[in-house]
């Protein structure tokens, strides 16, 4: 057995990606058991970061402090749903598994080429930043999508501003939200043909089936979504493309007539 990773609250709070504020309040909800006590020192381990995780997952995915409460209250009492669905792993692994990477605020800034707490606000409410800490203003940030925040580099250094890029994401977020749903839904509903809703497997054989399910469907829904997405954007780019040179003509038609 590995000897378990023994963290104090800050240290806890920075691998989890939250704050100490997070962790307390998470602890006083009973959503992740108390630390060990050495002295005045609190310490906590493995159990603790796993569970942190899980939750910053749920609450990503748009669940509730109740809702994981209640989750996790179901798993407590013996009758793991979560373990024989094979939930476990597919809650705390997410789907997306971008890079991250932990900057000093002035480095994010200067990749922002902003220090407008609003606008970092935005970003951070699109899950692509995370404050480290309880400063205010925060000294310290997790980037949560390395790969979005240099892409919204680059169209700043090209004449983008930030502001307009924003309005974008936040398009392109309820369009992938639909799109969550219809993959999430059709999921469901495969899930339970021929059962009903909320059926938990009864057998072995039945929670392997269910947890493939699980598997797969991640595989097949990242696969489809991303090679569809490119496909649309093909036809859209060569329909306005299109209509973009029809405009054109027209204007220059305009000016020699």
């Amino acid at each position: 057995m590995h000897p378990m990773t023994e963290y104090r609250i800050d240290d806890l709070a920075r691998a989890a990606g939250t704050t100490t504020r997070n962790v307390r309040g998470y602890q006083d909800r009973g959503l992740i058991p108390r630390p060990i006590r050495r002295g005045r020192i609190a310490i906590y381990g493995d159990e603790h970061l796993a569970k942190l995780r899980v939750i910053n997952d749920l609450l990503a995915r748009g669940f509730t402090m109740t809702h994981i409460g209640d989750f996790f209250k179901r798993v407590q009492t013996g009758d793991d749903i979560a373990e024989s669905l094979g939930l476990r792993e597919v809650v705390s692994r997410p789907w997306s598994q971008t890079p991250t990477d932990t900057v000093t605020a002035a480095e994010l800034h200067a990749k922002l080429n902003t220090s407008d707490p609003k606008l970092l606000s935005r970003v951070r409410e699109f899950g692509l930043i995370e404050p480290i800490g309880d400063d205010d203003p925060p000294r310290q940030y997790m980037i949560k999508d390395v790969e979005t925040i240099d892409a919204y580099q680059r169209l700043m250094q090209i004449g983008i501003p930030l502001p307009y890029i924003l309005d974008l994401q936040r398009q392109l977020d309820e369009d992938m939200d639909r799109a969550a749903k219809t993959l999430i839904s059709a999921g469901r509903r495969a899930i339970t043909e021929g059962r009903f809703d909320g059926w938990i497997p009864e057998s072995g054989a039945e929670s392997d089936w269910a947890s493939t399910f699980l598997g797969e469907l991640k595989v097949t829904g990242r696969v489809a979504a991303h090679n569809t997405l490119y496909r649309a954007l093909d036809r859209e780019l060569a329909r306005q493309l299109d209509d973009y040179l029809a405009v054109a003509r027209e204007r220059r038609d305009q000016r020699e007539s």
